[in-house]
């Protein structure tokens, strides 16, 4: 059995999400990011946690600002009001 963070599991979620908004295949978001697709898999289910480094680069190859990546682990109210201006 394969051991997910909860946190890992919500930023794959929101990975996979971009990326099929995206039309890429792991494969493409890979090798836009300089990545492997088993690794990209990995993140999607939670598997992996991204470094820092990877977010950048994941926000890069999605054409995203890096808090449409994580903006979703904010609850602060400036976050809630973001999508409403």
């Amino acid at each position: 059995m394969t051991k997910t963070a909860p946190e890992g599991v919500i930023f794959g979620q929101r990975l996979r999400e971009l990326r099929k908004e995206s039309h890429l295949t792991q494969d493409e978001l890979a090798e836009r990011c300089g990545s492997n697709r088993p690794f990209i898999s990995n993140l999607e289910r939670g598997v992996k946690v991204p470094s820092l480094t990877m977010v950048l680069r994941l926000a890069d190859a999605l054409n995203k600002r890096v808090y449409e990546l994580v903006d979703i682990f904010d609850h602060s109210t400036n976050a809630r009001n973001r999508g409403t201006r």
